[in-house]
């Protein structure tokens, strides 16, 4: 029986320990210049952790925004946990990378989007790097609209048999 070697897969690690080593980079160094984050991620994934009413306003997916205010950013093998601001309210949170749906930098145009399997089935593609805002209400428009404007997306398509 012939083995395959699970690109996508592969890909999708690879992406995931980049974000970890970004994480570390901010973790012991701080953000440099205007780089910041927004992050989406399954608030209903295994190991997520946010209070109550964080996981009540935002059953299924939530996007959170690393820049001016964040506090006791831990960067573990598995996840991250940080605290952030959520109107003048401090709120912990823990992320494993696996949960994470989209990484985007808009300052330098980087983004990263995960889809699970069905996803992929559906839309019939993966689409690995994506450098454009997400949509959420709390993010500025015209910071979305100038990320969004010059994206590109390489389509992982091409290297599937």
């Amino acid at each position: 029986m012939p083995r395959d070697i699970d690109y996508g897969n592969l890909m999708h690690t690879a992406m995931r320990g980049l974000i970890k080593s970004v994480l570390l980079d901010v973790a012991e160094n701080g953000l440099p210049g205007a780089h910041h984050f927004f992050i989406t991620f399954d608030t209903s994934h295994p190991g997520v952790e946010l209070a109550d009413w964080l996981s009540d306003r935002y059953p299924g997916e939530m996007t959170v925004v690393m820049q001016h205010w964040f506090d006791n950013l831990d960067v573990g093998d598995d996840g991250f946990a940080v605290t952030l601001n959520f109107g003048d309210a401090p709120e912990p949170l823990y992320i494993p990378y696996d949960a994470i749906k989209t990484f985007v930098d808009p300052s330098v145009e980087f983004g990263l989007r995960f889809e699970n399997a069905e996803e992929d089935e559906e839309e019939g593609e993966v689409e690995a790097l994506v450098p454009a805002a997400i949509n959420t209400d709390h993010v500025q428009e015209d910071e979305a609209t100038a990320a969004r404007s010059d994206a590109e997306i390489v389509s992982l398509d091409s290297f599937r048999k």
